[in-house]
């Protein structure tokens, strides 16, 4: 098996699904959810299924961009002891056995500026993360966390809201790279409530300011709403709330969990085929 340079694998995997003519199926966990074994042992059975990138939370008290789901997920792993290096001793065991795998996290700014982010950015580039989501930093914001992430060979992902201005977007243009987290509509992280999947329209506007390739995230919990995304033009579609509830109801039966969570991921990535 071949490594991409970190900054390469992105643009690797979209390669490789254009040419199959899929889009990319992406499921986030929490990372350390419900313990560090299992935690491996359930990205293990994400990318066995069919993942084709990963996005990882780092547990964090105050998440304000998730909704209950994710928030639970993450006071799981905390009360178990997992604190953001044992995240990046997973991270690094996971890039040992899958060495082209996009792995993104998606955290909040509080995690990277309490160790310095120049500190936080080289810990991942060592443990093997390609790409960086700060949820809580707005574009105007970005132009620090942007500089960092070049430095350490990492891709600093932007977030596209469904209503952005043609400003915004000739921004996030400007600046993106890896993929774009295009929002499935507003608010807070969950399955609960359905995504509003934007217009082709919209995607064909973020592909005329030439931003990173769209994924779409929020809301995403079914095979159909990932084909619709793909339909639309989107690249592929995140997967948040809906995976950590298969975690979260299995928690007294581990067999039982990565069962329902492979046929999840096998049937969500059936449904990236074009």
């Amino acid at each position: 098996m071949t490594t991409q340079a970190s900054t390469g694998r992105y643009a690797a995997m979209f390669e490789r699904l254009k040419q199959q003519n899929q889009g990319a199926f992406v499921p986030f966990v929490m990372l350390g959810d419900p313990d560090f074994q299992t935690s491996i042992d359930i990205i293990h059975t994400l990318v066995k299924n069919g993942a084709d990138a990963l996005e990882l939370g780092i547990p964090y008290s105050d998440p304000i961009a998730d909704g209950p789901t994710i928030q639970k997920a993450a006071i799981r792993a905390l009360g178990s002891g997992i604190r953001p290096h044992n995240c990046f001793e997973i991270i690094a065991e996971i890039r040992k056995q899958f060495s082209d795998l996009p792995i993104g996290l998606l955290l909040y700014s509080n995690l990277l500026l309490a160790r310095g982010l120049d500190d936080f950015y080289s810990r991942a580039q060592q443990a093997g993360v390609d790409s960086i989501l700060v949820a809580d930093v707005p574009l105007r914001e970005a132009d620090r966390f942007i500089e960092i992430a070049k430095q350490h060979s990492i891709e600093q992902i932007l977030i596209a809201p469904p209503n952005a201005s043609d400003e915004t977007l000739s921004l996030i243009g400007e600046k993106s790279s890896g993929y774009t987290y295009l929002l499935g509509r507003a608010g807070v992280t969950g399955a609960e409530t359905a995504v509003e999947l934007p217009a082709s329209e919209l995607v064909a506007k973020l592909a005329q300011y030439k931003v990173a390739p769209p994924l779409i995230g929020f809301g995403i919990s079914t095979p159909e709403q990932v084909n619709a995304a793909i339909k639309a033009g989107a690249a592929g579609a995140i997967s948040g709330s809906a995976t950590v509830n298969i975690i979260a109801k299995n928690l007294n039966n581990i067999d039982a969990l990565h069962k329902e969570l492979g046929a999840f991921v096998a049937n969500m990535k059936a449904a990236s085929q074009q």
